[in-house]
């Protein structure tokens, strides 16, 4: 009977356990990135560029397994590449948000974002005409990579409107200060 028990015990002891396991996200970045980043902190302009080229090496890594013939299981590497991408770039769109909140100028470095923002659609929009990827590949990624573009079309007019109301408000900035005697 306390075999029974114990063994019970046990089982529940997985069961609860199994959804928090099952429930929690790889990080997309590594050690030696995130330590880039915490280095960064105070500085929006290295940071935010910083989320680009993470970024842009997430998709680079996508293109190289869809490119590669070894890649065992293309639609789900493309998936978790997909993945990865949003991940990091919805870290970039929070740290813009944090950095706006400090009201930080982030002119310049918003071109740059825009300018990759540009890119990057165009490889994801690729990513979806590729006429080559089989119709049981791109079920495995089709909603994920619809969700990517809608997150990037949305971002690059965030991103305008901020640039735009960034320059609007630091001109006036500068034609308020005071003159030196």
């Amino acid at each position: 009977m306390t075999c029974l028990r114990v063994s019970f015990a046990w089982c529940a002891l997985l069961l609860l356990l199994s959804p928090a396991a099952a429930g929690q996200k790889r990080d997309p970045l590594t050690a030696p990135e995130i330590d880039q980043l915490r280095d960064t902190a105070m500085d929006p302009d290295l940071r935010l560029k910083l989320y680009v080229t993470f970024a842009r090496a997430r998709l680079a890594a996508l293109e190289q397994a869809r490119s590669d013939p070894k890649t065992a299981n293309r639609g789900l590497a493309t998936h978790d590449g997909l993945q990865d991408f949003l991940d990091v770039y919805d870290e970039l769109n929070d740290n813009i948000d944090t950095y706006v909140g400090r009201k930080s100028d982030l002119r310049k470095v918003l071109k740059t974002v825009i300018e990759d923002d540009t890119e990057f659609q165009a490889k994801l929009r690729a990513l979806r005409d590729d006429a080559t990827a089989k119709k049981e590949e791109t079920e495995q990624y089709q909603f994920l990579l619809s969700n990517a573009l809608d997150t990037l079309d949305s971002s690059v007019q965030d991103h305008r409107q901020l640039l735009s109301e960034q320059e609007e408000a630091f001109k006036h900035k500068k034609s308020e200060k005071p003159a030196k005697p």
